[in-house]
């Protein structure tokens, strides 16, 4: 398995695998998906057999703060240390940023936790369709 940085000719296998795993609602097509991950800081997958199987992206000011979005892994390439090595290669080499995520989907919680991310009790959150509140 090799894990590197997303090129063009990658974006149809990453649609197809984000709309495969439940982002569709979030990528409504590949030039979408094209323009999030020009905008990201650092976009990767995982490749095995030249499949893509695994994907995550990042985005940060490469300072002090960064937001880990999207880790996925095809279904029958979980519990093979592929997210571990998504994360690790977005994290790892940024010691001095505090990373953040959502953890919403059925053991995401478990698994972030095993890469040593904790539960914030000062995170919040605004929804893209609300207006803001005056």
């Amino acid at each position: 398995m090799q894990i590197r940085s997303v090129a063009a000719s990658d974006l149809e296998a990453v649609h197809k695998l984000l709309s495969a795993n439940g982002w569709a609602h979030r990528i409504a097509d590949i030039e979408y998906l094209g323009r999030l991950i020009s905008a990201s800081h650092t976009s990767v997958i995982a490749v095995a057999d030249d499949e893509v199987v695994g994907f995550a992206r990042a985005i940060s000011d490469g300072l002090s703060n960064g937001y880990l979005s999207m880790v996925v892994v095809a279904e029958p390439f979980r519990r093979r240390g592929i997210g571990q090595a998504l994360v690790q290669h977005i994290v790892g080499s940024e010691t001095g940023i505090t990373w953040v995520l959502r953890a919403g989907r059925p053991g995401a919680a478990e698994f972030f936790a095993k890469l040593g991310f904790r539960t914030s009790p000062v995170a919040m959150e605004r929804s893209p369709a609300q207006p803001l509140a005056g």
